[in-house]
């Protein structure tokens, strides 16, 4: 028996290793084939959430170019939101469902269902609330977008800005100088609408000069005329038509002309087409009137001649010897000082986000800020040619125009300078006068729009000489002139007063934007040398590319832009819940 046992147990054989080694091997080889399936599996889940997160990201993106779209087509679309959206409570916004203002429902601001990204079968989707807070301040929206694809929720903010004058250091409607001057409207055309591409003799552009140095965007809605070697290092545009050229290229000459337009292709000016000039300022005025939902609070309106001049620690001088009430109303807004039977002549805060109105006196006796004859040669000279702020000063030759007088008595005009420790727009139902340096404090904080209904003049007074031949002498003895502001003038032009009388007044630095509908002129010279008037320096405030001064006119067509985004933690859930 145990012979039996010895006889089946091997000795000295590999048999049993064997087999415990095949079957060790092929449990390897499935949990390797096991593995296998996991690792497949497992990436095919990986890739699938990478498309989604990806895919999600782009619906947000998305969703926001698809809002923008409606602003651009309908600019009242700035209203439309959810009212119950966390977004807009949060910033206090005034929105309301698109139903309200009478337009097609929106699902995309449903706090329930998504609105779909076009030609993505629907998977891909989008959600978006809106932040309007600071659309009457600067013409800025913020936009919350949520993205969502399969299992993945994401959002991005983006800031969306009205897309204006303020885009370019220099831009100007037409390429000829101001009717105001010459009294002739015959000239007020495109030069690419006249057939022959040529303006008529008597109606000569104004030249882009060797001394001219444009640090920043410009356009015109017209042609450049160049003459020397001027420097453009700003990405330059005009509307003259892309199939459209003047002796080869993009711009005229009335003789040699070697430009630099530094980063624009070919050397010459690009295409974008015309930006339409508002008819007037009119709409500021409404900034200043109580009782509009849309204006929570109002700013300053004054009448007549108005001196405003800065201070440094943030105050205001106003002198405005006509103003009655500083409302169109009988009613004096809060903070815009306190007329008493001799106008306004006070210091007050300066604006923060507001919009201050200057005011012809008005013709209407039932106006609450009316003002009689009797009254108004007790505040001027007899003849009139003085106005209440003392202009023009003594010995100055007071120049005079088609349209208005200068310092006409009656007229809005504001008169302004000095160290600005505000946010404010100032508009002028008249001209706008800059009688000083007019300079930021802090030119990350504070910030100025100039926008004159007619013309935005430098002040440069001059007095006349008699004698054989006229000549003229300039009053004022400084040299050179600073200037911190976003400038527009809506029907007439950006100009020194007497830019062609008296001396070399040295360097006209303006740090901002110029808008104008006509090309005016700063001064007159030879090559790079300035005879009268001020030579330029021209620099863009880059904030313009992000924001603007409070209320600033916008063209008549709106587009917006998107600023700036950024993305944030996903805001809801796929089943569209709030997290």
């Amino acid at each position: 028996m145990i012979a039996l046992l010895k006889s089946r147990i091997p000795t000295g054989d590999d048999r049993g290793v064997s087999l415990v080694t095949v079957l060790a091997l092929g449990l390897l080889m499935a949990l390797l084939a096991t593995a296998a399936v996991a690792y497949a599996t497992g990436g095919m889940r990986f890739s699938r959430h990478t498309q989604d997160w990806n895919a999600a990201l782009a619906a947000a993106y998305a969703g926001a170019e698809e809002f923008q779209s409606r602003l651009t087509e309908d600019p009242s679309y700035y209203q439309a939101g959810n009212p119950n959206s966390s977004f807009s409570l949060e910033t206090s916004s005034k929105v309301v469902l698109p139903e309200t203002l009478g337009l097609s429902p929106n699902a995309a601001f449903s706090l329930t269902d998504w609105g779909t990204v076009s030609g993505s079968d629907g998977r891909a989707k989008f959600r978006y609330e809106v932040d309007n807070s600071r659309y009457f301040i600067d013409g800025t929206l913020r936009l919350r977008s949520t993205g969502y694809s399969g299992e993945e929720t994401r959002s991005i903010v983006v800031e969306l800005r009205q897309k204006g004058f303020i885009d370019f250091l220099y831009f100007t409607d037409y390429e000829v100088g101001d009717p105001m001057f010459s009294g002739s409207q015959a000239c007020v055309q495109y030069l690419y609408n006249y057939p022959s591409l040529s303006r008529p003799s008597n109606c000569s552009g104004i030249n882009f000069i060797t001394a001219d140095t444009i640090d920043g965007p410009l356009h015109t809605n017209d042609v450049m005329q160049i003459l020397g070697n001027p420097t453009f290092l700003g990405d330059t545009t005009s509307s003259l038509p892309p199939d459209r050229r003047i002796n080869n290229r993009r711009y005229t000459t009335s003789g040699a002309a070697n430009p630099t337009f530094a980063i624009n292709p070919n050397n010459e000016p690009g295409y974008l087409g015309t930006l339409g000039m508002p008819q007037t300022n009119s709409e500021l005025k409404k900034e200043v009137t109580p009782g509009n939902v849309d204006v929570p609070n109002p700013g300053c309106l004054y009448t007549g001649p108005t001196d405003l001049t800065f201070k440094s620690n943030g105050r205001m001088h106003v002198k405005s010897p006509f103003t009655k009430y500083t409302s169109p109303l009988t009613h004096d807004n809060e903070g815009c000082g306190t007329p008493g039977p001799n106008g306004i002549d006070e210091e007050i805060d300066a604006p923060v986000n507001n919009v201050i109105y200057v005011q012809n006196v008005p013709s209407a006796s039932n106006d609450p800020n009316y003002t009689g004859n009797n009254s108004t040669r007790s505040k001027c000279s007899n003849d009139n040619s003085r106005n209440p702020l003392g202009y023009p000063i003594s010995n100055e030759w007071a120049p005079s125009y088609s349209d208005s007088p200068s310092y006409g008595c009656r007229n809005g005009d504001v008169f302004v300078s000095g160290q600005v420790n505000a946010q404010a727009t100032i508009a002028a139902e008249n001209f706008v006068y800059i009688t000083g340096s007019l300079t930021y404090v802090d030119k990350q904080r504070d910030i100025l729009g100039l926008v004159g209904q007619n013309a935005v003049f430098v002040w440069n007074p001059v007095q006349r000489n008699g004698g054989w031949t006229t000549s003229y002498t300039n009053l004022l003895t400084d040299n050179g002139r600073q200037i911190d502001a976003a400038i527009l003038s809506v029907a007439h032009t950006f100009t020194v007063q007497n830019y062609d009388k008296g001396n070399n007044r040295g360097t006209l630095a303006v740090t901002g934007a110029i808008a104008q509908k006509f090309r005016g002129p700063v001064g007159t010279g030879s090559g790079g040398n300035i005879s009268t008037g001020y030579g330029k320096k021209y620099i863009y405030d880059e904030r313009f590319r992000y924001t603007a001064p409070p209320k600033f006119l916008s063209p008549v067509t709106t587009t917006y832009g998107i600023n700036t985004w950024v993305e944030v933690t996903p805001v809801f859930d796929t089943n569209g819940t709030e997290l």
